[in-house]
């Protein structure tokens, strides 16, 4: 796990934003952290970039509630449009940091918790615009083996209706990682941790991550897997066709998550070595065997 700390800039209590690439852990991360009593993480939100940028860009508040609107996610949050507008429009000084610590507060006091985060993998591309709205912020980088990413998403399709190949998707790993690493160097507060270190040393890395983020020790984010169902129901419905992407049914997206109901399972990881054809390990061994190595994945046929 590295992390890089500077100076804290901002007074009010650090706000994690967990990101990364998809099918990477980060949904297990989010339901350990909010099963802290003090802290609650919605479900991914997918408009905070956009908000920011539309805000800053003049953007009034019924504007901006439409941005939000605007998301097909937006239905997974259960928040009246209404309730959010009435809170932005009691704003002294309508500015994108505020707007978003008000759309926060609505869920938090939800939840009856303090304090909240963030949780939606995309994000890893704009950390810095984000940082920048909310200096509170400290952003969780979670990685795994690239590998077990491509056999995660496998069944996912491109533009062209074709599968993703092991290289498109390896390619598309690196390219993610590598700038959100390089992003992450002009950060003031960004963590980077191992899917495969969080599964098979639980209790070590949720210490570090809530050190990270100020966040006072509780055993309860070791179980987080007994409350996960509840959490996880928000979601429970099915997700709006917009902009071209196909409806996905409730059922299909609750069961991408099945796993995060039981304890971390080490038997997920590494899946690749028996499942991954040895062309397809090739294939992505050639297009991101060097950061894979970088991170302390092995690679070539000694990994098997």
């Amino acid at each position: 796990m590295a992390a890089l700390t500077r100076k804290r800039r901002d007074p009010r209590p650090p706000a994690p934003v967990i990101v990364g690439v998809g099918r990477a852990g980060t949904t297990m991360l989010r339901l350990m952290l909010d099963a802290h009593p003090a802290l609650a993480i919605p479900p991914e939100t997918h408009f905070v970039p956009d908000l920011i940028e539309a805000i800053d860009d003049g953007a009034r508040p019924a504007a901006a509630v439409e941005v939000m609107q605007s998301v097909r996610q937006w239905g997974d949050l259960h928040i009246e449009p209404a309730e959010v507008l009435e809170r932005f429009e009691a704003l002294d000084d309508f500015n994108s940091g505020d707007a978003l610590r008000a759309f926060y507060a609505i869920y938090t006091e939800r939840q009856g918790k303090p304090r909240w985060g963030e949780k939606t993998p995309g994000y890893v591309r704009k950390m810095k615009r984000i940082e920048k709205a909310l200096p509170e912020t400290r952003f969780i980088h979670v990685i795994r083996d690239g590998r077990d990413v491509a056999l995660s998403r496998w069944k996912r399709t491109l533009g062209d209706g074709e599968p993703a190949s092991a290289q498109q998707v390896a390619e598309g790993w690196q390219r993610r990682i590598r700038r959100a690493q390089k992003q992450g160097r002009r950060l003031d507060h960004y963590l980077e941790l191992r899917y495969e270190d969080l599964v098979t040393d639980t209790e070590a890395n949720l210490r570090q991550i809530a050190e990270f983020i100020e966040l006072d020790w509780d055993p309860v984010m070791l179980r987080y897997y007994e409350g996960a169902a509840d959490r996880m129901a928000e979601m429970a419905r099915d997700l709006p066709s917009i902009d071209g992407k196909p409806v996905r049914p409730g059922d299909e997206r609750m069961q991408a998550h099945a796993m995060t109901q039981k304890p971390p399972d080490p038997s997920a990881m590494y899946r690749w070595k028996e499942k991954m054809s040895p062309e397809d390990v090739a294939a992505f061994d050639a297009a991101a065997g060097e950061l894979l190595s970088e991170l302390g994945y092995e690679v070539g046929t000694a990994a098997r």
